[in-house]
């Protein structure tokens, strides 16, 4: 499709106007970046593996009926969506301590959590995301009580497709996160995920070996990050089995 006005550009997508009122145009692209982008690589393909990732599992939150911003897949790299207002919080859940979780509380990365947990950070790459109690957030105004309610609801939900599915094909979710939106009909308000569901925002651990099939292979130097990806791809369909690397795309302006 014909490239569009660009209104926001961050560490691995871009937002583009969409063709009609209320809709975007989301870009992945193929950098790399960790620790508040202090560490940042170009991986060829991994824009496009990404793109057909979250397309997976927004369509699968669709059918069973948690809304999201996904409206369809327009070529290798680009989504149209929902244009949503951000709230300017990351939702993090976990289900087995690891990443910072670990380091905080002096745990031992993969210890299973006794329920899924919910967390928050605040939106600030200049704070480094900061991680932020429900009464910051209702106090600051980031979002009311019943949004925090409806958020956490929001989360679980996710959490069980995404566990269920990763467990069907031999991977353990670990934690992800997630971005929420909301979208005014009329009067009334609804909260919707948004951003993206890829390997770059959940933890991803083989349930046999325990190899890192996530951003954490970027992150440690763990070997190839584009490998890592396409496995996960591949195993849920998203790619032919025979398909050993994400092909470089062509892209028509």
């Amino acid at each position: 499709m014909a490239r569009r006005k660009k209104l926001y550009e961050g560490k691995a997508k871009v937002l583009y106007e969409g063709p009609e009122p209320g809709t975007l145009v989301q870009y992945f692209k193929d950098d790399a970046t960790a620790f508040n982008a202090e560490k940042k690589d170009v991986i060829e393909g991994k824009g496009v593996l990404n793109n057909r990732l979250s397309e997976f599992f927004m369509k699968g939150l669709t059918q069973i009926g948690v809304p999201n911003h996904f409206i369809k897949r327009l070529n290798m790299r680009e989504q149209l969506i929902r244009a949503v207002e951000i709230v300017p919080l990351e939702v993090i859940v976990r289900n087995y301590a690891a990443g910072s979780m670990a380091k905080r509380l002096g745990m031992e990365e993969g210890t299973p959590l006794p329920r899924p947990i919910v967390e928050f950070s605040y939106k600030d790459d200049a704070l480094g995301d900061p991680l932020v109690p429900e009464e910051y957030i209702i106090a600051f105004g980031w979002a009311s009580q019943q949004d925090m309610d409806d958020i956490v609801a929001l989360a679980l939900r996710v959490n069980d497709y995404m566990s269920g599915v990763m467990y069907g094909v031999g991977i353990k979710l670990i934690d992800f996160k997630i971005e929420v939106g909301r979208v005014f009909e009329g009067d009334y308000q609804r909260l919707i995920v948004a951003d993206e569901i890829s390997p770059d925002s959940c933890r991803l651990w083989d349930i046999e070996t325990g190899a890192k099939l996530d951003k954490d292979v970027f992150r440690r130097d763990l070997g190839s990050l584009s490998d890592a990806y396409t496995e996960v791809a591949k195993r849920l369909g998203v790619l032919p089995s025979n398909v050993t690397h994400a092909p470089k795309p062509t892209l028509i302006n």
